[in-house]
């Protein structure tokens, strides 16, 4: 009875189908098992790849465990030469600081004194001057009384009205810059070195 149930309903004309759908379903059938194919040969070709992977790792780690552990070390000295260098720059910028400070202060005392040095060579100078020319008066005085006792005449003063002829005055000896001025200059010895 169920045979007949099932050979009904094939022939049932609502059911029937054409070649298109048929071919459509066996290409999904097919489609499906070769994805189902595939799926296991990636699988297994992974688990292949995963177990070459590991034993390349591992002979990799073995063998490059002394060259990391080299680089580490290498990598670590690196550093402590870098901190050195550091350090050392610090303090030689902190020398060349406290130079740079003292010799702006030693230029700044420097210039202190420069500047009490010109003061005190223009008080110098001003007393120089003065007296220079309280010795020059002091000069001229002496020649001028020294006239007037010997009997003559200072320079630039007018005869008397009763006087009618000159009289030569008295010569005097000449004073230190005049003297100096009527010496010729004399002839110098020539020093030991000059041939």
């Amino acid at each position: 009875m169920r045979n007949a149930q099932l050979i009904a309903l094939f022939q049932d004309p609502s059911l029937t189908r054409d070649g298109l759908s048929i071919a459509a379903d066996v290409s999904m059938i097919v489609v499906g098992v070769s994805i189902l194919i595939l799926a296991v040969a990636l699988s297994w070709f992974l688990r292949k790849a995963n177990r070459t992977l590991d034993s390349v790792r591992t002979g990799v780690s073995q063998s490059l465990g002394p060259v990391s552990d080299r680089a580490r070390s290498i990598s670590d000295n690196v550093e402590f030469i870098t901190q050195a260098l550091r350090t050392d720059v610090e303090r030689l910028n902190g020398s060349v600081r406290a130079l740079t400070n003292r010799l702006h202060q030693a230029s700044d005392r420097m210039e202190e004194r420069i500047e009490e040095f010109n003061a005190l060579m223009e008080v110098v100078q001003e007393e120089a001057e003065d007296i220079f020319i309280d010795t020059a008066a002091a000069v001229r005085g002496v020649r001028e009384s020294a006239l007037v006792l010997g009997g003559a005449r200072p320079s630039g003063t007018p005869k008397p009205a009763g006087e009618g002829v000159d009289t030569p005055a008295p010569a005097l000896a000449p004073t230190a810059p005049e003297a100096l001025l009527a010496e010729e200059p004399s002839q110098e010895a020539p020093l030991a070195g000059d041939s």
